[in-house]
This record gives structure tokens, C-alpha cells and sequence, in this order.
């Protein structure tokens, strides 16, 4: 198997299969998620739910009963609003004022499989089973892995619900395409909009 997956895979194939043999994958689904579009919250949700065995009839808290998660393309992964700027990472080496941060933007920059297993495992209870579960994830940064001979499933992600626009925001929007209908117009017809030369009348 490790042969077949190493002239396959092209990437890291050490760290791709650590910790494997720690996993009893008996009875275990592989679950294949395509990070290339999806929402960074959303999809971290959709894996913790796999990961922890809570899609299953069977699952009991104290009990490792999750399935094997790969995520694809995990430099495609999207945010909401100004989150690439305004979320920050803060982490602390140890030494006297040694406070270190870095920003969503130069995190994906430098390793964009670490932005999602930060966002699963912050989404993880903060037990014994927590490593286990940590274990049967495997990010992969492109769409290559090395578990092709694997019984794998694509996980279908839910379809997003998107709320109705509130009464205000709706307001400006129809405020905003009059505006932007009444400009182009004005760009159409230059002699629209143009006060009449009036003479001065000197009384």
C-alpha cells in the first residue's frame, strides 16, 4: 500500500501517513471534503461533526466512534467579510515578550492546511479523545493524496441557506442602483443635468 501511494503522491508522504498505525480503521468511512469554494467556518464544522462520530446513531461521547476525514484543496478555502486581514493568530514561543502573531492572509500564505485544522480542532471538546480525533485528519493543500486505495466517500456539503436582506440594507441597495442608473445616464446624455446659460440681467 505505502509503495502504490508513494508513486502517486508527490507530496510529503511521512506526514501525510504519521500516526496511522495509532488508528484502528476497522469499520472506519473515509470521507473526502473539497475545500475549493467552501467557507472556512462551514466546512470546519461539517468535518468536527464526521470527525466526533455525531452523523452516526452510535455515537456516545465517550466514545472515539468518528470516521477518516481528507480535506482537498485546501488553498481554495474561503473566508466571509475582512476576516483575511482582521483575524489574527496569537501564539506565545515561551521567552519574555515573546508574543508572536500573524494574520489569516500570511497563514495561508505559509501553510494554508494549518488554517483549517485550527478551525476543527477549536471546534473539538477539550478532552482525551481530542488527539485521536486529531489524528484522522488529513489536510492536503492540493487535490493529491495518498489514500487512493482506500473505500473513499465524497461528503456532500449542505446547501447554504442565505437569510433574508434586512429592510435597511435593502433600502440602500435600491438607493444605490438609482444612484448608479441616474449617473450612467447623465454619462449617456452630457446635455442632461446642465443649467441653461442664463444672461445676467443688470437691474
Amino acid at each position: 500500500m505505502a509503495s502504490q501511494a508513494a508513486t502517486s503522491f508527490n507530496g510529503n508522504l511521512k506526514k501525510a501517513l504519521a500516526g496511522l498505525r495509532r488508528i484502528d480503521l476497522d469499520g472506519l468511512r473515509w470521507k473526502v471534503f473539497d475545500a475549493k469554494g467552501q467557507v472556512l467556518g462551514r466546512l470546519a464544522s461539517q468535518i468536527s461533526t464526521v470527525i466526533q462520530g455525531k452523523d452516526k446513531p452510535t455515537y456516545a461521547p465517550n466514545r472515539d466512534d468518528g470516521d477518516m476525514c481528507i480535506v482537498l484543496n485546501a488553498k481554495d478555502v474561503c473566508v466571509t467579510g475582512r476576516k483575511l486581514t482582521n483575524k489574527v493568530y496569537h501564539w506565545h514561543t515561551g521567552y519574555i515578550g515573546h508574543l508572536k502573531q500573524r494574520t489569516l492572509k500570511d497563514q495561508m500564505a505559509k501553510d494554508p492546511t494549518e488554517v483549517i485544522r485550527k478551525a476543527v480542532l477549536r471546534m473539538l471538546p477539550r478532552n482525551k479523545l481530542r488527539d485521536d480525533r486529531d489524528r484522522k485528519l488529513r489536510i492536503f493543500v492540493g487535490g493529491e493524496h495518498p489514500f487512493g486505495d482506500r473505500p473513499l466517500e465524497p461528503y456532500l456539503m449542505p446547501p447554504r441557506q442565505v437569510r433574508e436582506m434586512r429592510p435597511r440594507t435593502r433600502r440602500a441597495m435600491v438607493r444605490a442602483q438609482k444612484k448608479a442608473e441616474q449617473q450612467q445616464q447623465d454619462v449617456n446624455d452630457p446635455r442632461r443635468g446642465k443649467r441653461k446659460d442664463r444672461p445676467e440681467v443688470n437691474a
